[in-house]
Parts: structure tokens; sequence; C-alpha cells
């Protein structure tokens, strides 16, 4: 028996002999316990948060790749419904925003920008006041190298900006 296999040998028996002891020390202990999650939680609050997105992203993408039948049956079983949803206010800003990250814009806070965007009658750069003609449509302005957001542009200055 190697060097490895003794040490994972003894750590083993020394989980399987201290068990009851560990339970007895978090019986005994539970609001101590609690005080301490509580204590690491607030510490690292930013690091957990972060680490549970990640996490979110990568199930979720796994979630799909496993379940794609599923999900294209939901849509073709549930496709008027989908079309109402997506006219509601809030389909309208879930629409957007998936449009914006899929065109690169990167950003902290997205309900700000989106809130910005709606709240915005005129073009930022010209001054026209923004509606759904095509020169006059409303635009969300953005660095195409940073992804950075810029402005509330009409289509026109959008389309000429350098």
């Amino acid at each position: 028996m190697n060097m490895n296999n003794k040490k994972q040998e003894y750590q083993k028996q020394y989980h399987l002999d201290n068990i009851d002891k560990k339970k007895q020390y978090r019986k005994d202990n539970k609001e101590k316990i609690k005080i301490q999650k509580a204590e690491y939680y607030q510490k690292n609050k930013e690091k957990i948060k972060e680490y549970q997105k990640e996490y979110m992203k990568e199930y979720n993408k796994e979630y799909y790749l496993n379940n794609k039948e599923k999900f294209k049956q939901y849509q073709e079983d549930n496709k008027e419904y989908i079309k109402e949803y997506r006219k509601t206010d809030k389909g309208l800003k879930i629409n957007r925003l998936s449009s914006w990250r899929s065109r690169g814009l990167i950003s902290e806070d997205y309900d700000k920008i989106y809130e910005r965007y709606i709240l915005t009658k005129e073009c930022d750069n010209c001054g026209i006041v923004l509606d759904e003609d095509n020169n006059t449509k409303k635009c969300m302005d953005h660095c195409h190298i940073t992804g950075e957001f810029r402005n509330i542009l009409c289509n026109l200055c959008n389309v000429n900006r350098y």
C-alpha cells in the first residue's frame, strides 16, 4: 500500500470514527453555526453571488442542451400565449434586453439602461423626437469593441456614428 492509499484509508476511517461527534456538535451548536454562516455570507456576498451566477449559467446551458425537444414542444404547444406575452411590458423588456446582449452590449445594470431607453424621448445626439419611423426610431448605441453602452440615438445618428 503506497502513501496516498494509506492517507486515504486513514482519512476515511477518521471520518467514520468521528461522524457521531460531528453530528452531536452540530446539534449542540445550531445557533453558533447559524451566526457563523451569516457572518461568512456577509463577508463573501459578492463572491458567492458571482459563483452562483456562473453555476446557474452553466447549469441552464446544460439543461437546455439535454432538453431541446421539450423546449421546442413547449413553444409549439404555446405559440399564441408566447405571442401575447411578447406584447406585454415584461415580454417587451425581456426581448429587448436579450437582443441587446446578443448584439454585444455588456453592462452591470441592464435594468438601468432599459429604464433610460424607455424614458428617452429625444435623440441624445441631434435632439430629434424619437418615434417608430425608420429614421427616427430609438436605438441603443454601444461600443462594438468594449460592449459599453454610450447613448440612446435615432436610427440616423446610430448608423452614421463612427
